[in-house]
């Protein structure tokens, strides 16, 4: 059979794809950078002119300068860990127009000799050609904020991994009081600790200070407290204790700055006219009030989600560049008459795990999106599943932060079985019980 031909396609091109002709590239390392202009000269023809320049706050200041006065029209830089941060900070002061690229995609040709000086060549070359893509670079505010953040949700895994500790400290002491309790960092778990480290033995009595549902535990509590904790045992304890006590003040520290700092951030615009405008008189939920009223989206998860992506979201036209920046949507792959769906890709970690803690949170829900993992974990597994709902949730998100005036609105559980094809669906549990070789005969339910 043969193919349809389809219209001829006009791809337009991206604002980073354009020609450009006089531009810089800097291939960086931790200590210096190597770095290319390509300039036009009078015969047609056009040079590089490779130099290597410290990494360090005079020398980048001073190459800034150089580069205002040659007219460069765009500098690119390679994401090589964090040295490229001194080049892209202080050359995006100076006001150049500065791009940060995926070392990935920028490899050089196979073939050619690997060292900085062709590296830097190679990709002012891409530059000036616009075969590019730029990373998401945020501005400063959101960068200071998503330092807040992450290094929150970092003492967050630290003082984890302390209460795991004291767990298997624990169980060398012959403690089994985790066995009983849900958690260990309970505040009856604690009281019990505390009278361990204080040198109280006694297990009736440690029992005793079990507060709320667990006091309905007292004999499983004095079986499980019944232990051999010695001097060593109780040292080590009061460190971790001391560790976790630390990390919990620094984590509240942190968290009254970020609240602080979300309040400073600029808002989105809204678009023209408001979907949903406030009455006179009255001010609209900011973005953080609004993020929490999706299901399993709390008010720290949604503090990071502002952070990693920002509460303006004309960077991203629509919310499929969104899902696509933060690799929630599958990649594409066609070849011929074939086409194949791929895995996603790792993307941003802080934004896709606490995208994923609220897809898990969400499919527990009694609301749209916890149907919708219901419906999608019987045919794909639960890890698509979580990452379907995951992509919805960013979806959602986009369309709070896009518009300012929208509130958010569960479509109900009840969503899919509601607009089912009566018909269809009729049909096909006819066809289902025909294929076991039963009759099949239709009588209406009495109204």
């Amino acid at each position: 059979m043969a193919r349809t031909k389809r219209a001829p396609q006009e791809i337009l091109d991206e604002e980073h794809e354009q020609v450009l002709q006089r531009v810089c590239a800097i291939d960086v390392a931790k200590g210096f950078g190597q770095v290319c202009v390509r300039l036009p000269r009078a015969d047609g023809r056009r040079i590089s002119k490779v130099a290597e320049v410290e990494a360090t706050t005079g020398e980048v200041l001073k190459l800034s300068q150089a580069l205002l006065d040659q007219d460069i029209e765009m500098v690119t830089l390679e994401s090589t860990s964090d040295y490229w941060r001194i080049f892209y900070y202080l050359l995006e002061a100076a006001g150049l127009r500065i791009q940060l690229v995926n070392a990935r995609d920028v490899k050089n040709v196979p073939g050619r000799p690997k060292t900085d000086t062709h590296d830097c060549v190679w990709l002012a070359k891409l530059t000036e050609r616009g075969m590019l893509r730029p990373s998401l670079v945020p501005p400063a505010a959101q960068r200071v904020l998503r330092d807040y953040t992450r290094t929150r949700v970092d003492l967050t895994r630290d003082r984890t991994r302390h209460w795991q500790r004291l767990e298997k400290l624990l169980e060398d002491a012959l403690i089994k009081v985790t066995t009983v309790a849900s958690k260990i960092n309970t505040v009856s778990v604690r009281d019990m600790i505390d009278a361990l480290i204080r040198g109280e033995r006694d297990p009736h009595r440690l029992a005793g200070l079990a507060r709320g549902t667990m006091r309905g535990k007292h004999r499983e509590l004095v079986r499980a407290l019944d232990g051999r904790f010695d001097d060593h045992h109780a040292e080590l304890a009061g460190i971790l204790l001391g560790q976790i006590d630390g990390l919990t003040t620094e984590i509240d520290t942190l968290t009254t700055r970020i609240e602080q700092l979300i309040t400073e951030l600029p808002a989105g615009e809204p678009p023209s006219p408001p979907s949903n405008p406030a009455p006179p008189g009255t001010t609209p939920p900011g973005p953080l009030h609004r993020l929490t009223t999706v299901p399993g989206i709390s008010r720290e998860a949604a503090q990071v989600i502002l952070a990693e992506i920002g509460p303006d979201m004309t960077r991203f036209p629509t919310a499929r560049h969104l899902a696509a920046w933060a690799r929630l949507s599958p990649n594409i792959r066609q070849s011929g008459t074939k086409r194949s769906g791929g895995k996603t890709s790792k993307g941003n970690p802080y934004l896709k795990a606490v995208l994923g803690n609220a897809a898990a949170s969400a499919s527990r829900t009694n609301t749209f999106l916890g149907e919708r993992y219901r419906r999608i974990v019987k045919r794909r597994g639960k890890g698509k599943a979580l990452v379907a709902v995951a992509r919805s949730i960013l979806v959602i998100i986009w369309h709070l932060l896009a518009d300012p005036t929208t509130n958010y609105h569960d479509l109900g559980a009840d969503y899919y079985t509601t607009r089912i094809n009566k018909e269809r669906r009729q049909r096909h549990l006819i066809q289902q019980l025909e294929a076991l070789g039963l009759q099949v005969t239709l009588t209406p339910a009495a109204a």
